[in-house]
Order: structure tokens, then sequence, then C-alpha cells
């Protein structure tokens, strides 16, 4: 008899496969700008350059590193004003047949780099000027459009450099809202977690311990993070940096935005320009803490000490407000389930922004 057509079984192999992108070069420290033409020899950037810089930080920083980047190509600039999907596709046009982007500044302007870099298939070097966020080194891009903003895929950067002299003389407001959106990642996995048992969404158990640690790092350092110190940023660049990493292992942003980031997302839909990002997701973690039964009060200790805002006066934004973006929040992104998405009506939203005034 041939053995010919006869199904055998076979020893069952791993077939997982994923692709993680992470920074290769990290430059943390006093003057490290200046070793901007170092860290591309490194990297074996040539050819031609393009620096994106807002017009605030082109004279902060972004001057000084077009003029080092000249030192290896040849180097030009683009002026990003805001972030729009029309500011994007005219840096994609002065962006084409570039070797290598660098985006020095605040979110608006490495979040464009990122995505011009990831639409152009070429590397960029992320260069902050502020810690306000974390996607100085993150796969994740947040564009405004009508009606709210958008999270989009994108490259994270081939090299970060942060300078903690630039970043320590920025606003002090900027840092403590980084320091807010870290210190979001406690119920970001929470919220995760969540969906996990009730929805089967899966999850990364090392991209939510990395989270947490990050989250932690604040936490625990919160008293001794101080305005216009190089301490201080140094601390919160390397948060930063590794919620960043936590989301590229993810392949997603869920290590870090959860409900609290939904609550901030349906503010600037009602009321824009009133707080930072990091600010509101701060508040949100708040609330959303109190929602898991975790120790809340805690969260709100920590972001006091560092002088970030805990209620919505704070930030400008009425209680109404506030709470009307608790209901709201259910509808934005509503495939990623969070503790907000179990329905929070009208009298139990003002009932939990009354909490965040409680003594």
């Amino acid at each position: 008899m041939s053995p010919d057509g006869i199904k055998l079984l076979k020893t069952p192999v791993l077939d997982k496969s994923k692709w993680m992108q992470l920074p290769r070069n990290v430059v943390i420290g006093h003057d490290t700008l200046a070793q901007l033409p170092k860290v591309c020899k490194d990297l074996q950037v040539s050819g031609s350059i393009l620096v994106f810089s807002g017009k605030g930080t082109m004279g902060i920083a972004g001057s000084q590193a077009l003029s080092l980047a000249s030192e290896v190509g040849d180097a030009d600039y683009f002026i990003v004003d805001t972030i729009t999907p029309e500011i994007i596709a005219e840096a994609e046009e002065a962006g084409k047949g570039v070797d290598v982007f660098i985006g020095v500044g605040g979110g608006r302007v490495i979040d464009t780099a990122k995505i011009v870099s990831y639409n152009c298939s070429r590397p960029f070097i992320s260069i902050p000027t502020a810690a306000s966020h974390d996607g100085i080194a993150s796969s994740r891009a947040s564009v405004p459009v009508e009606g709210g903003s958008v999270s989009l895929e994108a490259n994270p950067p081939f090299a970060l450099i942060a300078d903690t002299g630039i970043i320590a003389s920025a606003p002090h407001r900027l840092l403590a809202a980084g320091c807010a959106d870290v210190i979001s990642n406690y119920t970001a996995i929470l919220d995760w977690e969540l969906s996990n048992r009730l929805r089967g969404e899966p999850i990364s158990e090392y991209a939510i311990a990395l989270s947490r640690m990050t989250a932690e790092i604040i936490s625990k350092n919160a008293e001794f993070i101080k305005p216009h110190s190089e301490e201080s940023a140094w601390t919160v660049v390397k948060a930063l940096l590794s919620s960043g990493v936590a989301m590229s292992i993810a392949g997603s942003s869920r290590p870090a935005s959860g409900g609290e980031h939904k609550f901030s997302h349906a503010l600037d839909q009602i009321a824009p320009g009133k707080g930072l990002h990091g600010e509101q997701c701060g508040i949100g973690s708040i609330i959303t803490m109190y929602l898991h039964g975790g120790d809340w009060r805690g969260i709100r200790s920590s972001l006091k000490a560092i002088g970030a805002p805990t209620t919505p006066k704070e930030i400008g934004i009425s209680d109404e407000t506030a709470a009307k973006a608790l209901v709201l929040a259910r509808g934005i992104r509503p495939e990623r389930f969070t503790i907000l998405d179990i329905g929070i009506t009208d009298e139990v939203a003002s009932q939990l922004i009354a909490m965040l005034y409680e003594v």
C-alpha cells in the first residue's frame, strides 16, 4: 500500500510573526543637540536632509539643528505652523527625494515629521524641544480633524536626541503635561486588561509591564520634578521614551491610551484649545482610576506634586463641559473598549467631576 495521500500528523511549530521598530540611537543629556552630526554619521545618514520645525522652535533649536545637519548633508527646512492633512501634504511635497527627515520642536512638529517619514518610507530623527507627551518616541501620530483627532500609524524615530538644557528651559506646564500623560498609563493598561477580559482583546504582558513601570517612574519621583531642572527633564524624557517603546512593542497605542484619552479627545471636540493633551489625560485618569476602584487619590496627589492640573477649572473648562465630555467619550474610537464605554449617565458624570474637588 502506498503512503501517498495519507495525511500525517505534523509537529506543531511556532508560526507567530511580529515586527517591532525601535529607535536605534538615543542620546539624552546636556548640550546633546551638538551631537547631531555624530549621530548622523553613526547611522550612516547622508544625502539630503529636511528639518521640520515651528516658527518659535526654529529660534530655540531648529536653526542650530539645520546648521549641524548641513555638516553631513544637503540640508533644508520646512516650517510647521500647525498639523493638518493639508500641511502634511505640503510637507510630503517638500520632502520628495529627501533621504532623512529631522523633527525639531513640539508634538505637532514631530508628528508631522513622523507621518511624512512613514508616507515617504524614509527615516526621521526626533529632537523634542519640550517633554509634553509620549509622542517623541512612539510609532503613533495624532492629527486633528473635524470633530476631534485621529491616531495614525507612523514611523518611530530612527534616533532620539533630547537636549535636557533645551527641554528644561521650556515652560514647566509642558513638562507637567508630559508627566500627566505618562501617569495616565496606569489607567490605560487597566482598560486594556478590562477589554481582554470582557471582549477577548489580545494583550501584551511585556508592553503592560513596561507601561506600568513608566508610570511608576514619574509617580515615585513626583516631588522631585521641579521647574527648569535638567534632572527633572532627564527623568521625564526617559519615561516618555519608555512609554513610546511600550507602544511599539504592542503595535498600537493601547499601553498608553485608554478611557482617559477618550475623555481628552472629547474635550478637544467641545472645548478646543483649553487644556493641553497631557493635562486632560491626567484629569481623565483620576476619574477612570476611581471607576476601576483603584488609588485615584494617589494619582491626584502625584499630579498636584508635579504642578499638573487636577480639575477642569484649572485648565479653563467648566465642570458642566467636563461632565458632557465624559458622556461623549463613549463615542470616541468605539472600537477601543474602556471603562467609559459601560455607559455613563449625565447625573453620574456630574458626580464624577464633583469628586475631583473632594479633599
